[in-house]
Formats: C-alpha cells, sequence, structure tokens
C-alpha cells in the first residue's frame, strides 16, 4: 500500500531536511543573514505586557549560525541547537562562546523553564508544529515567546523572481503565509525587513548550490539546472564573472506567544 498524502509529504521533509548534515562551511560561507533590525524587533516587542526583558534563548534549527550571532550581538545569552553536527561544528568556530547541542524541535533536551526565547530561523517548515510547540512550553519561561523567521528572496523584482524558480527556490512563501502552530500558542505580531546582500554571479551559483533541491537532486538535474542559470545570468542578463549585485531579500518574523 502506497504512503498516505501527509506521511509522504513527512519523508520529503525528513529526506530533504537530511541533505543539510554535512557542508556547513559552505552553507555559513554563501547563505545570507539577517538583519539586526529584524531581531531587535522581536525581542523588544515580546506581545506580553510587563512582560520580563528577554536575557536567555534557544535557537533551535540555529545550522552554522547566522540567526545566532545577532542574538548575542543583542546581548543574549544564547543556547544553540541543531540536528547536524557539522553544522554545529562550524557555529563553534565562529562563535567558540556560545554552547551548543544536538536536537531538534521537538526534542531540544534543555531544562524545563529555563529560557526566555525560542527562536526558529530559516528551519520551521523542517518541524512538526505541535510537538515543537509542546517542547517550546516546556523549555519556555512563563512570559517566553516563541520567534518564527525566514529569509527569502524577494521576488517581487522580476530577475529574482526567474532566479528563484530556476534554482527552485521552495522557501519563498506565498502572500499571506501564517506559521501554523501547535495547540498551546497563538500568532501575536509579524514584521517585514527589506535588505539586500551583495552577490557576484559566481556567488548566485554558490547559493543554488547549497539548496535543498540541489543537495538531493542527481547529477542529470544539477547539470540542468547549472547550465539554465549560466544561460540566464551571462547571456540573457549579460552579467559579467566577478560583478557585484544586490540580491534583495525579505527577513519576515513573527512572534508566537502563549495562548490565552
Amino acid at each position: 500500500m502506497g504512503a498516505s498524502g501527509p506521511r509522504l509529504e513527512g519523508l520529503r521533509r525528513r529526506q530533504l531536511a537530511d541533505s543539510y548534515q554535512a557542508g556547513g562551511e559552505h552553507y555559513d560561507r554563501i547563505r545570507p543573514g539577517y538583519p539586526a533590525e529584524a531581531v531587535q524587533w522581536l525581542l523588544t516587542c515580546p506581545g506580553v505586557p510587563d512582560a520580563p526583558a528577554v536575557r536567555d534563548a534557544a535557537d533551535v534549527g540555529a545550522g552554522t549560525g547566522k540567526y545566532t550571532r545577532e542574538l548575542r550581538a543583542a546581548g543574549l545569552n544564547v543556547c544553540a541547537v541543531d540536528p547536524s553536527r557539522d553544522m554545529l561544528d562550524q557555529l563553534s568556530r565562529l562563535l567558540p562562546d556560545v554552547p551548543v547541542r544536538i536536537g531538534t524541535a521537538e526534542n531540544t533536551g534543555l531544562p524545563p523553564s529555563s529560557v526566555d526565547a525560542v527562536t526558529v530561523a530559516q528551519a520551521w517548515h523542517w518541524c512538526d508544529p505541535v510537538a515543537a510547540c509542546r517542547e517550546f512550553d516546556r523549555i519556555l519561561r512563563p512570559h517566553g515567546v516563541v520567534g518564527l523567521v525566514w529569509n527569502q528572496l524577494d521576488v517581487s523584482v522580476p530577475w529574482v523572481h526567474r532566479y528563484s524558480r530556476i534554482i527552485h527556490a521552495g522557501d519563498v512563501l506565498r502572500p499571506g503565509f501564517r506559521p501554523e502552530l501547535g495547540p498551546g500558542f497563538r500568532l501575536d505580531e509579524s514584521s517585514t525587513v527589506a535588505w539586500a546582500q551583495p552577490m557576484t554571479p559566481e556567488d548566485l551559483f554558490e547559493l543554488a548550490r547549497s539548496r535543498a533541491f540541489y543537495l538531493s537532486a542527481g547529477p542529470a538535474a544539477r547539470e540542468k539546472l547549472q547550465a539554465n542559470l549560466s544561460w540566464y545570468l551571462y547571456e540573457h542578463l549579460g552579467h559579467a564573472p566577478g560583478e557585484v549585485l544586490d540580491l534583495p531579500y525579505l527577513t519576515l518574523s513573527w512572534r508566537a506567544v502563549r495562548a490565552a
């Protein structure tokens, strides 16, 4: 008997997530960071009246620490949680003072009531919302908040839209998207910050190679993607090797609090 739709979707999600178990150095070098403005929004407007200041945070699905760095820069004590040892090794080289833990959103391994905030940047789509929210309820203090964050290409820019289609950028969220939560939490507010990352055409190839589609694809699909991208960047758009382009991004953040 074939797998049911939701089960098949879950299996495919895990297969794609597993593609990030290695390659931490490449991922960290080419993937975008996060604007400090987006992090400050999450921390300074907790959505809970008279809530104490956020001091301790768990960055879940931390990867190589792109978002962790901004949390540290904002003065927080942070523990980084990720299922990939390779990713966490890269994080530790860059942030040696940040404790790390092998774990998932569904099972962080952190003590009960140990953090004021849980952040999940560019990883919530790999998680089981019900099990993850149950775990967050366990590790958060009474006035704790959850931050769900995505960087996505700004596909309102025509050339970026075409680029995203070529590289199969599946994390471009549909208009009106709202993250799914488990029982016990509700979405409070959201924020969108527009910014840009300087990239060369060669960087755009490397960015494509860091995506789950490319990492899980076979040789023929990879070759086709690279040929299409080469035609688009060098022939159709006429960019020269080494030319610096501004790649527009949107950082979308949602704050979740415990349901009343």
